[in-house]
Parts: structure tokens; sequence; C-alpha cells
């Protein structure tokens, strides 16, 4: 085997994974000259291209498919067997990639990061803010976070945070000028700054009830987002209604700068939880960063 070849692997799947040269450096701290260098060598050694370069994308070549179907899963199965070596020592060391919702950073995750770094200073975690849902396992990462409602069933789950609702907010500025919703139906004729699902491109309804039934309603507005934290942003600027988790505006609601809207109409999520394949649950750093988000949710 040419080692210097088995040493480039790992370079060529992330870029595939990323799906860029540039994410790929990003993700694996080498500059994209490093990146691009290991790649050629690997295409050059194998007598073909691997990637299809345009100035706009990178998509694997059918060669580079048929790479990456056959080295992604044996590379996997090598880090398995260090990561088991490395739990036999309890060595608590490494790179740990978790994939999360913007969102949850200020809820569960932040406080675990700051703990881990003053008891693990060997361990590097590598997080993503990614609002889509993805395959964990295929992307590369140790573990993701999401809602529970969300999660495959053959994950193992740790619940982060009790369950919280899904509620309607609004700037005092904004009723000032508008008024109140009094229904549902009302929601209509009111500016309600949206979602745009990144996973599936689709427009999100908002999930509300209505006597006791659960029901999608679309939304329309002026703007529409990706992301929970800027809805708050707006919401606070006066734009309009925000469909936000409670945990995230609690603060505001308690002094003022936002108010509820339609409290009636709020449904109950199930919490966020993070959740991780069955034999990553071996490994020390994951086992350790669960202990410290555990303890830092009492």
């Amino acid at each position: 085997m040419d080692r210097e070849l088995l040493a480039h692997f790992p370079v060529v799947l992330t870029v595939a994974r990323r799906g860029g040269f540039a994410a790929a450096a990003a993700s694996l701290n080498m500059s994209p000259s490093a990146v691009s260098h290991a790649v050629k060598v690997v295409e050059e050694r194998l007598g073909q291209p691997l990637f299809a370069r345009t100035t706009r994308s990178v998509s694997l070549t059918e060669a580079g498919a048929a790479f990456v179907a056959a080295v992604g899963p044996a590379l996997a199965t090598v880090e398995e067997s260090i990561e088991r070596v490395r739990s036999a020592r309890g060595q608590v060391a490494g790179l740990l990639r978790i994939n999360v919702p913007r969102l949850a950073l200020p809820l569960a995750i932040t406080s675990a990061i700051i703990e881990m770094g003053r008891l693990y200073p060997d361990l590097t975690i590598e997080v993503t803010s990614d609002e889509g849902l993805i395959d964990i396992v295929a992307a590369g990462y140790d573990a993701g976070v999401r809602l529970g409602e969300m999660i495959a069933q053959d994950m193992v789950a740790v619940r982060l945070t009790q369950p919280f609702r899904a509620i309607m907010v609004a700037s005092p500025a904004y009723i000032e000028e508008r008024g109140l919703p009094h229904s549902i139906a009302d929601l209509s004729r009111h500016n309600c700054i949206g979602y745009r699902l990144i996973s599936s491109a689709a427009a999100y309804d908002w999930d509300l009830q209505e006597k006791g039934q659960n029901v999608s309603v679309e939304v329309s507005g002026t703007v529409r987002v990706t992301d929970s934290l800027y809805a708050r942003d707006l919401a606070l600027e006066g734009v309009g209604i925000a469909y936000l988790f409670e945990p995230l505006v609690r603060e505001d609601l308690r002094t003022g700068r936002l108010r509820q809207v339609l409290p009636t109409a709020c449904i109950e999520e199930p919490g966020l939880f993070l959740y991780f394949p069955r034999y990553a649950s071996q490994m020390p750093k994951l086992r350790a960063f669960i202990e410290v988000l555990r303890n830092s949710s009492k």
C-alpha cells in the first residue's frame, strides 16, 4: 500500500462529504491548496478524476462515487477500531464532530463546550451549525442534535432539554401599529416572519392547535428566513410576528421586549436530544460529552 496515497484518502472523502474544496479545507484545518494537492495526488495515482470541477460547483465523477463507496466504509472501520483502543484506555482526546441547529447552541450546547474545554484540553469539538436534516453517519459526524420527533429510530437519543412550547411573539411596537390577531385566521392579515426549510427548500407551515386539534397554517409576510435566531431579531425590530421556541425568547417576554400572540394556539415540542449511532456510545470523547451535558442541564 502506498502510504502517501493512503494518507490522502480522508481528504478526498471530506471533499465529497462537504461538497467542495474550501469547505473541506475549513473542516480539516488545512489550506485549500493543500486539499487540492491531496486530491490531485490521489487522482494521478488512480489515473482518473474523482471530481468534476466548475467555477461554481464540485461533484463526484462516476469513478469518484465508486471510490467513496468503497473507501468510506473501510476508513470508518479503521476509525472505529482506533476509538475502541482509546475506549480501553479511557482516553478523551482527538476530534468530536457534532451537527447542531443554531437554536440549540444557547439552549444546550455552549455551556457544555466551555466545560469540556476545561476538563479535556486534548479534545477538539467541531460544531457544524446546520438547520437541515442530514445523515450524520454518512456525513462523518459523531453525533447530532435535533428535536426528538426528527430522530431516526435506529439512533441512540439522550435528552438535552425538557419539552418546550413553540409560540408566536411580536414586539410592542408591531402590536401597537397592527394590533393583535384574535384567531388563527387573523394571521393571514398580519406580517408573519416565515421559514424556508433547508432540507426540502419548502416554505414551513406553522404547527398550531385549534380547538384541541393540531393544524398546519400557511403564513405570509415580507420576509422568510432559515434561522430562528434571526427571526427573533426581526421580531424585536418590529418587523412582524415570529414563530419561535419559548426558551429562546423567555427573557424577552419577561422584560416586555416581546409579547406572546395567540397563546392558546401554541403547541408543545418534545425537546432537544443528542443522538448518535449505537457503536459511538463506546467512544470516551462522546461519553464524556454526554456526562457534561447531563450535568449542565441539572
